[in-house]
Formats: structure tokens, sequence, C-alpha cells
């Protein structure tokens, strides 16, 4: 029953809670006997080693859950900035989030990022403020924040009983009832509002029922007929404004005190759309060559996408999978659309953190593992021959950082790359690449703790003795003005003569707008040239892309057009085309006046109001610009531009300046020309 499931994900910012109020869902739903806690490493959503010792998520962990009669899925993703790629791929195939804010902070920098991710996927959101127990916590505050920081209507369904320490409950607006949660029960108390509280009741009901009726024509005209709204006509239009993300339904609690929590999971089952009432998903038909619908529909052509894959030493790749149509059976092949390979899905599996339970099969709206294909990607759409519908590929930031690494024994060299290639197919944004002129392995990835993650795996989970150099900065390389080349290729193999010639103009592109490749050549001669020898050159072309123009960086913002190919029968082969099309590019790009790019982090700060003046000076002396400033009750946040080779070892320093108060996140931004400092 697909009005029966839900699709879920918990996110915010780091340290908002999001683990500890998963382990309280798992818990109150019956899924876990006992609390979980993150402080003590034993939380179950953080399986890894290496989570339960920094007590923060790195792998976003599915499990599945059931309430009221209701099948929940639940992804708990990382809330570091090094690890957005997991919630990028987490919120593709979810139909809805809670997004959790601090009580104290409100909207932190993270939480713009998660909260950008989940508009672009166009992922309805339920709200709930947590940790008002803590010293400073302020729910109305929160409120404000979130509709000013994140430009979207906030509608308070509870307000809170007490404050900080003697925080105790809430009153739910919606039966208009005080809701308590004794510390030695799970059951709630609920009691008629007291005369103290009946106030602001009833003036935050009011201002509930005003959000509603600005998107319900139905709430509008039994309040302006002055007749009592019942709760629930609430519930369905509330609902309906929720799935169109018109309005960001809030509630309050303290998940550490057990506090707040079963309300949420009811916001779930109550106002989150199940799979088949969300926005249809659209895929790209290869045979036609037209976009079209996808229907959540069970008795469809089978049609999943695979956003994540882990490793698993005993099964191999586990394929995580969000089927949304027609249904996949275990035991049976399956089809890889963009690769073109059929493989066979051994096992299918529902997931609960790093325990399984086995499927017969997975369907359409439900989301589970698949093992036994090998050559399957994050970001691969996998059905049927029959119908060749692409779904669209997931967009990941560049890497930015990069470390050399190296085995301790030679021996060791190709174990380690075996493990890179395990690490790079489950992490997108994770690149491999060998230097040509020193034969290192240099690693890349988001951040310093997203290395430091990987090369511990490296040495824990894959024990293989390895040693890491020192971070450098990942460049790009560019041209800044147009140019043309001509190339002619001829070599004698095996006594037959190879020959090619190519004519490419480069342009610069756009900052930001990426490669692109133009096939513009007019028909030269009287043979026509054949598909093979077309698909020749422009592989010739986008590997040229990868190798750089000077120092061997990758290229970005190029605009490569072909404008005239010599193209003969007897002699032209695919190896001469690819070969001319490379030395072409590199040609033309050399007289292109080529320059170095370098990354530009954006760097958001917090920091107490006595230390702020430090700490943007600190910023400024490291090459960097000051864009905003915002005040706060306690701390300032300062959003600012850094170069990434400047911001190395940046962590010591703002601790030095702050006494430890003060806490930063870098986030990749743009690729501008490097200056001379």
């Amino acid at each position: 029953m697909l009005e029966k499931m839900r699709n879920i994900g918990i996110m915010a910012h780091i340290d908002a809670g999001k683990t500890t109020t998963t382990e309280r869902i798992l818990f109150y739903t019956g899924k876990s006997h006992r609390i979980g806690e993150v402080d003590d490493g034993e939380a179950i959503m953080d399986w890894m080693e290496q989570e339960q010792e920094r007590g923060i998520t790195i792998q976003s962990a599915a499990t599945t859950t059931y309430w009221k009669g209701y099948q929940i899925n639940i992804i708990d993703t990382p809330g570091h900035v090094d690890f957005t790629a997991e919630v990028e791929r987490s919120l593709r195939v979810l139909d809805g989030a809670i997004a959790i804010f601090d009580a104290v902070h409100g909207v932190e920098p993270q939480t713009e990022t998660v909260w950008r991710q989940a508009r672009r996927y166009n992922v309805p959101c339920v709200g709930y403020v947590n940790k008002m127990d803590r010293a400073g916590a302020d729910f109305y505050f929160v409120l404000e924040d979130v509709k000013n920081k994140l430009k979207i209507n906030t509608a308070a369904l509870q307000i809170p009983l007490g404050k900080e320490g003697s925080f105790e409950g809430a009153i739910d607006l919606i039966e208009m009832k005080e809701v308590r949660y004794p510390h030695d029960s799970d059951d709630l108390i609920i009691t008629d509002i007291s005369s103290n509280n009946e106030d602001a009741a009833k003036e935050w009901r009011e201002k509930l029922i005003d959000a509603l009726s600005g998107v319900s024509d139905s709430i509008t005209e039994k309040y302006l007929a002055g007749e009592e709204i019942p709760p629930s006509l609430i519930k369905v239009e509330l609902r309906k404004a929720v799935i169109k993300r018109e309005i960001l339904p809030m509630f309050c609690g303290a998940s550490r005190r057990n506090i707040g929590v079963q309300p949420v999971i009811d916001a779930v089952v109550d106002f989150l759309p199940a799979p088949n009432e969300t926005k249809q998903a659209v895929g790209h038909n290869l045979k036609k060559e037209e976009d079209i619908n996808i229907p959540c529909d069970v008795s469809g052509q089978p049609l999943g996408l695979v956003f994540k894959i882990q490793n698993d030493r005993e099964a191999g790749s586990l394929c995580y999978v969000r089927m949304y149509s027609g249904s996949f059976k275990s035991g049976t092949s399956v089809y890889n659309i963009g690769k073109k390979k059929r493989e066979r899905a051994n096992r299918i599996l529902r997931m609960h953190s790093n325990k399984s339970d086995p499927l017969d099969c997975l369907n359409a709206g439900d989301i589970g593992v698949i093992i036994g294909m090998k050559l399957a990607q994050t970001g691969d759409t996998i059905g049927s021959e029959g119908w060749p519908v692409v779904l669209e590929k997931m967009q990941f930031p560049e890497p930015v950082i990069s470390v050399s690494i190296e085995p301790k024994t030679i021996s060791d060299q190709d174990k380690l790359k075996d493990i890179l290639a395990i690490l790079s197919k489950e992490d997108p944004t994770f690149t491999i690449r060998e230097n040509e002129e020193t034969g290192q392995l240099i690693i890349s990835g988001m951040g310093e703790l997203h290395l430091d993650v990987l090369v511990t795996r490296i040495l824990k989970e894959f024990k293989l003795g390895a040693k890491a150099g020192n971070p450098q900065v990942t460049y790009r390389e560019s041209i800044s003005k147009p140019n043309e080349h001509t190339e002619n290729f001829s070599r004698i193999i095996a006594g037959k003569e190879n020959a090619a010639g190519i004519t490419l103009k480069v342009e610069p592109a756009q900052r930001g707008s990426g490669n692109k490749y133009v096939y513009a050549a007019k028909q030269s001669g009287k043979s026509e040239i054949p598909s093979e020898i077309l698909e020749a050159i422009e592989h010739g072309v986008t590997a040229a892309f990868s190798s750089g123009i000077v120092m061997g960086y990758p290229c970005i913002d190029i605009t490569a057009t072909v404008t005239n190919v010599q193209y003969s029968e007897q002699t032209g082969t695919e190896f001469a085309f690819e070969a001319c099309a490379s030395m072409a590019f590199d040609e033309a790009a050399r007289g292109g006046s080529p320059v170095l790019l370098e990354p530009i982090m954006a760097v958001d700060l917090t920091s107490p109001h006595d230390f702020v003046g430090e700490v943007m000076s600190l910023v400024t002396q490291r090459g960097g610009q000051i864009l905003s400033m915002n005040a706060k009750t306690d701390i300032d946040e300062i959003k600012a531009q850094a170069p990434m080779e400047k911001m190395f070892g940046f962590m010591t320093s703002l601790r030095s300046v702050s006494q430890g108060r003060a806490s930063f996140s870098l986030e990749f931004s743009h690729f501008e020309k490097k200056s001379e400092r």
C-alpha cells in the first residue's frame, strides 16, 4: 500500500541533534529496545567505528520502522559540510524530510545548504526545534529566523511549556491541549489548557489559522463565517500546503530528554507525502529522445535509481536503490540502462543501519538494497531493456583538496589502488589520479576532514599500512582568449598508414558553465564520415579536457568546436582521429592564453561578540573577503570568501584568537584566476 509508506530524511546543521532524534524515533516506534546515545558512541545509526569515535555522522544510514500502521523508511544524513554528497544523494530519493533546528542558534550555515538542496529536489519538510532545554533556547526566535533566512512561511503547531531547564512539553495548537512528558514513563500526559496559558494558546492558534487561510479557501470560508474549524480540516489543508512547500509546520522538543519526539513522528504520517503523492519523477526516454513523467505504480515497467554504493567485505557492493516504478524480484536479472549491461539481483535486503532483513521483491516507492550488481555506480538507472528510460543524474560538487598517498611497502601498491577504487565507487566526491611525473597516487576530496576520514578507513577498516602527504589545493586550468588550430596526424603502424586532419577552435566559456564539445564541421570530400570516427574525435577532445594544458590540472569552462575534418576512407582510422583530436586541443588551448584557476571557498564563521574583530581580521589576513555579518543574541555570524590555499590550518589560528569559542565551516564556492600573492 503506497498510501501507507513514507520515505523521509533527517537534515540539519552539524550537532543540531539529527542522530539523537532518529534514535528516539526508532525507540518509540519499537524498532530498537534501548536508546543509543551519540555522546557514548552507541548510536545505532552511527554504526561506523569512526562515527562512534568522532561523534559525527559520516555516511547516511538507512532504516525502516513502523508507526500506527505506516511504514517509514528513514535516512539519517550527515551534517558536516565535507559530506555534502551524502546529503545530496539522500534528498534526491526522499519524498519528505524533518528539518531540525537548534533552539539556541536557529538557522546555522549548513542548515541553509541542506535547505537549498531540499528546495532543488522539491522535498516537503516539517520543522522541529530541538534542544529547548538548553540555556538561551528561544522557540519564537527560531520561527522568525527560519522565516527570514529560508524564505518560507512557518506555522507553529505547538508552543513550548516552560523554557530552558524548566521545559516540560508543549501546547498542541490543533487539538488545543497541553502535552507533558514525564521522566519515568513513555506515556504522554495530555490535559486541558490551563488558564495561565490560555491567552498565548489562543493567540498562536489564531496565527496558525491565519497562515493556513492564506493557502486554503475552505479554511478562509469557515474563518470569515465565524465557524469553528475542526482539527480534521486543519490537518487535511495543512497536509496539502506542506506537500506544495507553501508552509513549514514547526514543532518543539528536547530529544535528549525524550521530550517532543512522538508528535514529530505523527507529523511525518499526517503531513508528509506518500510516494505516489509527490511530483512524478522525470526520466529521459533514450529511444524517443524525450522527457517523460514516471508514475509511481507497482504494476508499471521496473525503474529504479542507485543512489548509494556501500562496500561490504563479505557481500561485495551493496547498491541502495529507490524504486520509482514496477518491481524487482530477488534472483532475477536487472538491466543497467546507462551502461547497457545486464546484471543479477542475487538478493534484495531491507536495511536497518548495518543490519538487514531479506526481501522477496522491491516495489515502486520503496527503498532497499540489491546485492549482486558489480558494475553499478551512484546515479545509475536500472530497469528493463524494453523501456530504456534514464533518470536524471545527480550533480556533485568539485573536489577541492588533494593529498598524495602511498603504501608502506611496494608490494601493497596494487592493493591500495583496489581499495581506492572501492572508496571512489562509494563516494562520488572522492577522486583518484596518478601523477605521471612522480608516479604518486593523488586523492582529492571536499575538505581536510573528508580526506582524513578516508585515509583512516584505509588504515583501520581495510587494514593497509599507508601514509598520506600534506594537503594540496586542487587547481583547474582554462583559457582567456579564443584560438583556432589545425592538426594533421600521420603514422605508419604495421605497414598501414593512419592519417587524420582536424581544425579545432577553443573559446573561453562563462565561469561555472563547464566544458562543452561542439561538432560543426561541414561535409568534406566525397565519402561520408562514419559515426565511429565522429565518436573517436569527441572522445579525443573530451579526454583532453581532463589532462590539462600547461600544469596538468583538469580544464574547465572551455568550448571546443570542431570546424573542419580531413577524412579519407583509405587512411582514416579511429586511433588516428582520437590522437589527432587530443593533440589539436592541446595546441589550440596552449595558444589561447592559458590561466590557472584556484578554488574559492565560502567561509561561514560563528564567533562570540568579544572576539568578532579578531576573527574578521584573521580572515582578511588570509586573503579573504568579508561579505556580511549578522548579530544574534549570543554570537555573530560572519559570511566570507577566501582562497582554499590560505585556509589550511585555519582552525588552529581561529581557536587561538577566540579562546576556542569560534567555529567555522568551508564549502566550495567557485574557481577564479589565481592571484599573485
